[in-house]
């Protein structure tokens, strides 16, 4: 007998000479596969899920390397243009340098777990929760200075919120001062010209995302803006539990005038991020992550806000705005609430000078602390850039230019299932192709991201988990098969066709084949059609059980396998399996010949497998038998657990 296809169980003999175990078994299977396929059909399919997925394997040591130990907080730090990753852990501090495949690694105390890592002129500085005694510490040519306790500069636990600002010898912070006192967040300037924090009554049980400094035409003009999600204050139970918010803080702000506002910010605004789509009346609340992807000719209006939103369903969203309109908003919306004249100068407003803040003005915007207006995405129809099934978690965007000279922006999403999803976004058009390209695995044994940095310089991607930190590259293009078609159809802009490869654009030294057109790449390959798949051949006894398996490489195409002219098994977008599996139970005379696996994505065709099924010798196959029946006794046993596990995953 023919050995069966790899990674495929062995055809069995004739029913009747098969003992009962394995006929159960099989049995049993084919009851799997059809609640498996069932439940890939109930499940439906969008467009936003990934094309493909892919494994980033790397080597060992060069780019990723394991903690050695588990480690349940992270933290990482890398400097752009670097080839090397800082990550605090627990009692400990990690260097990786990835081309060198060297590490090294310098101890704090044990129960402490690094929180804050951040390049300052003195060093490395590293801070930590220290048994709740939050310190921090310089690191110095492989030496560790102590500083001291330090609050502020992180919290008293590793789960706590935290979020530090550092601009020049200015710190910001939104870590509580005393364990047991103070327990509203605040956010303050803990180190600068003078100590401010903001008041307890204009934030909710804040969750802070993220900060940052925006320099403005104007020096004094300067604002400080920060990303969070509160609860809601509307307690209607249809209302939303969470509101995603963006507050304003003038960076030259000196506090007030009175006794009340001295060591308050005296310029706080706050407004509502809303990521929602009416044609489909869907809403997304909950405010992730946040990404700024400066404009490359400089002007700060046109910095883009990238924000990854969440549902009570964990479904999630992506929304675009603009630096220009989140400060449009602040300068020009009336307060909520507030049906008054606006004293002068009007709330939020920065003065020159380092003048105070009027004591009218701040009763104002303390007692009304939101504007009216909300900020809504970018774009015509003020709707998200996508929305998915998947959870997202964390976002990175990398600006890019194809070899045609297209601009493009590369979002890299981390979902809760510890994979990278990959999305491209045409920069030239708003709200056109969006294209979700592959999902990949970054680690070695999956795990939850705990940390994820983009190093747009060196065009990688460094993520953390509990057991490793890996170096994934942004041009991933020798996963894409199927020749100059299948590079093409996977639509992403570092690769091309070129020489008989799919090559990154950044390591070929001339223009590389690529596509402009994003619904039929494919046409633009020299060759109009893709190559026929090889022809393989197996030998069956009649009667005998087998089944043929398909990898489904693209989750956007609907795979069947073809018998003569009939459709014997259709694989839909969003099949959960891997593999479009094609059972036959009994072979009869009739079933035996040429299958076709074929492939169908949009108007891009492809036969990705071919087998002949002969008939074997009946001598042979007496021969055989009793060989036949263990083997595929064994192997179909052996399969059992492992389809059994997978349907109960899915």
């Amino acid at each position: 007998m023919t050995p069966p296809p790899p990674g495929r169980a062995a055809p069995s003999a004739p029913r009747a000479r098969v003992p009962g175990p394995p006929a159960r078994s099989v049995l049993l299977l084919r009851l799997l596969l059809l609640l498996w396929a069932a439940a890939a059909s109930a499940q439906g399919h969008s467009r936003s899920g990934p094309r493909i997925f892919a494994v980033w394997k790397g080597h060992v040591g060069q780019d990723r390397v394991d903690f050695g130990q588990t480690e349940p907080h992270t933290v990482l730090f890398h400097e752009p243009g670097s080839s090397s990753v800082w990550v605090g852990g627990r009692g400990k501090v990690y260097l990786f340098d990835f081309p060198e495949g060297k590490n090294a690694s310098v101890r704090t105390d044990c129960e402490n777990y690094i929180t804050l890592l951040e390049r300052r002129s003195e060093g490395l500085l590293a801070c930590g929760t220290n048994a709740r005694h939050p310190s921090c510490w310089n690191l110095v040519n492989d030496t560790v200075v102590p500083l001291g306790e330090m609050r502020g500069y992180a919290p008293f636990s590793p789960d706590e919120n935290s979020l530090v600002l550092f601009e020049g010898d200015e710190v910001y912070s939104t870590i509580r001062k005393q364990e047991y006192n103070g327990k509203i967040p605040r956010f303050r300037r803990i180190r600068g010209e003078s100590e401010l924090y903001t008041s307890d009554t204009v934030m909710q049980n804040p969750q802070f995302i993220k900060a940052t400094i925006v320099h403005q035409d104007q020096a004094y003009d300067d604002k400080i803006y920060y990303f969070f999600r509160e609860d809601n204050p509307d307690k209607n139970p249809e209302a939303p539990l969470n509101v995603s918010r963006v507050a304003q803080l003038c960076r030259g702000d000196q506090g007030g005038e009175s006794s009340l506002s001295v060591s308050k910010w005296n310029t706080f605004l706050k407004a509502m991020l809303v990521c929602s789509d009416a044609a489909t009346n869907k809403n997304f609340n909950r405010l992730q992550d946040v990404f700024l992807l400066p404009d490359p000719s400089g002007q700060w209006r046109d910095t883009r806000v990238y924000g990854v939103f969440s549902n009570p369903w964990n479904y999630s969203a992506v929304c675009v705005y603009s630096l220009g309109d989140i400060d449009k908003v602040f300068r020009t919306s009336s307060l909520k609430g507030y049906h008054s004249s606006l004293p002068n100068p009007r709330p939020g407003k920065c003065l020159p000078d380092q003048q105070p803040i009027p004591t009218e003005t701040f009763q104002v915007a303390d007692r009304h602390p939101e504007v009216a207006q909300r900020v809504e995405p970018m774009g015509p129809l003020k709707t998200p850039l996508f929305h998915s099934k998947y959870h997202y978690q964390k976002v990175v965007v990398h600006r890019m230019q194809a070899s045609h000279g297209e601009t493009y922006h590369v979002l890299y999403l981390t979902t809760d299932r510890g994979t990278i999803h990959k999305v491209v976004e045409p920069g030239e058009q708003e709200h056109s192709f969006i294209f979700n390209i592959m999902e990949i695995q970054p680690f070695r044994r999956a795990a939850a991201i705990q940390t994820m940095s983009l190093d747009a310089e060196r065009r990688k991607l460094y993520v953390s988990s509990q057991w490793e930190v890996s170096q994934v590259p942004l041009d991933l293009c020798e996963v894409y098969g199927g020749g100059c078609h299948g590079c093409l159809m996977s639509r992403d802009p570092y690769c091309g066709w070129d020489q008989g490869r799919c090559v990154s654009i950044y390591s070929s030294q001339r223009s590389v084949l690529q596509s402009i057109n994003p619904v039929e790449p494919h046409k633009e390959c020299p060759n109009p059609k893709p190559d026929k798949a090889p022809l393989q051949k197996v030998s069956l006894a009649p009667n005998s059980r087998y089944y043929l398996s398909c990898p489904m490489e693209s989750r956007h195409a609907t795979y069947s396998w073809r018998h003569k002219e009939n459709v014997e098994q259709s694989c839909e977008p969003g099949h959960q399996s891997p593999n479009c599996i094609l059972f036959i139970e009994n072979l009869t005379a009739q079933q035996y010949g040429h299958y076709f696996c074929e492939a169908q994505e949009g108007s891009y065709f492809r036969e990705a497998q071919h087998w002949q099924l002969l008939p074997e010798d009946g001598i042979m196959a007496e021969h055989l038998l009793g060989h036949a029946c263990a083997l595929a006794a064994s192997l179909w046993l052996g399969v059992l657990p492992t389809l059994t596990l997978s349907l109960l995953v899915h």
